[in-house]
């Protein structure tokens, strides 16, 4: 009986913490974001991010679909500073160390007069909010050193553990469909110029072989006028 009490108490004090994290979880910001926007042609779209000091904003961005496949991109600081860049490139990932202020980071297509490019791009935001305090708060319900021969601490390195190697496998598959959709647009715009050439290369065999043959029943037609 007093195994299972100690039992039913761990369960207790992890299920009220998993709702305390989950009820500030639902408030916070988050910490990943993946967007994918159509960036027409001689425009310039930009983007704001607020962030906090002693963080870190991670950057990256592919362009999935247009001609040359190429966009510019640069990353600013909230006082101006042009942090990163990149010039006509088709992917790219920049970190960067973070104060407190705005950060913008920019994508420009005015080079380009005539296509339109459609860009995806992800935000990994680190040491945003104060889950460091919110991982001490489940001490107060604790009291005593060791219950069932497991500290409570173990168990919550464990799922912490867990949570970022899940949280880093969702990461790694958002960039892998990325790359996927960029293949599958480039493979299907190649596709439409084989098949393109291939017809003109046709046609362009089919008046040629009429004007061999044409050109072969004239050298052996007589035109010599027969006289009565």
């Amino acid at each position: 009986m007093f195994l299972r009490s100690r039992v039913l108490l761990l369960v207790t004090l992890l299920s009220v913490f998993v709702a305390r994290r989950s009820l500030v979880a639902g408030f916070s910001q988050s910490l990943d974001s993946d967007f994918t926007f159509t960036l027409p042609a001689g425009h310039k779209e930009c983007f704001y991010q607020t962030m906090k000091s002693d963080a870190s904003l991670e950057i990256e961005y592919q362009v999935l679909d247009g001609a040359g496949l190429d966009v510019d991109f640069y990353l600013s600081s909230p006082d101006g500073h042009i942090l990163a860049s990149d010039f006509r490139k088709s992917d790219g990932v920049h970190t960067v160390e973070t104060h407190d202020g705005d950060y913008m980071f920019c994508f420009d297509n005015t080079f380009s007069t005539v296509s339109e490019k459609i860009i995806f791009f992800e935000l990994i935001l680190d040491n945003m909010g104060d889950e460091n305090n919110e991982a001490e708060d489940w001490k107060q319900y604790v009291h005593g050193t060791d219950m069932l021969d497991m500290k409570l601490e173990d168990i919550m390195d464990t799922i912490n553990s867990v949570k970022a190697r899940l949280g880093k496998s969702l990461q790694i598959q958002t960039v892998l469909r990325a790359f996927e959709a960029r293949d599958r647009n480039l493979q299907e715009s190649n596709y439409e110029r084989v098949n393109l050439w291939s017809c003109t290369n046709l046609l362009v065999m089919m008046v040629v072989s009429g004007i061999q043959v044409y050109v072969l029943r004239s050298l052996f037609e007589d035109k010599r006028k027969s006289r009565t």
